[in-house]
């Protein structure tokens, strides 16, 4: 993790505590802008009102530490049904979900994988892909989210 994103989760922690939430990770989006993305969540689930009011926070915060010296867009988002992963522990948390996981280099020719996790401990990730269990290192892990499963309904009709 890049110094820049280790002392924004310093600084962006507290008032997203504060106000009762959990600070599940942030991107660095380079476009045009800069865009900081913030994913935040609890148990009662995130509501438009929760992402405003943790902005108006964590802009105070920043405006105040003057961090990012260049303009920045900044986001607040609840996790959606593309749940990113960030930590080891949310790993752990979803185990037999199927994720999509973008690593920095390549395995086997490969840098993205999808499967259903199977365990995660030591810094390492192993997904069952193909009923094959591949380990991957978290340090490797560019990005991963979970991946929805569709319901299917059959008619009665």
């Amino acid at each position: 993790m890049s110094k820049l994103k280790q002392t924004l989760i310093k600084i962006i922690s507290e008032p997203v505590n504060v106000l009762g939430f959990e600070l599940l990770g942030l991107e660095l989006i380079y476009n045009h802008c800069l865009t900081l993305r913030i994913y935040i969540d609890n148990d009662k689930g995130i509501t438009i009102n929760d992402c405003a009011n943790v902005s108006y926070r964590i802009s105070v915060a920043l405006d105040a530490k003057n961090i990012i010296q260049v303009a920045y867009n900044l986001e607040v988002s609840s996790p959606g049904v593309y749940r990113p992963i960030f930590k080891i522990e949310h790993y752990v948390r979803f185990i037999g979900e199927n994720i999509l996981i973008i690593l920095r280099k390549e395995i086997q020719h490969r840098n993205k994988w999808q499967g259903i996790i199977k365990d995660a401990k030591n810094k390492r990730i192993t997904v069952t892909i193909d009923k094959k269990d591949e380990i991957f290192l978290l340090s490797n892990i560019q990005k991963a989210h979970l991946v929805p499963t569709l319901l299917k309904f059959e008619s009665g009709y």
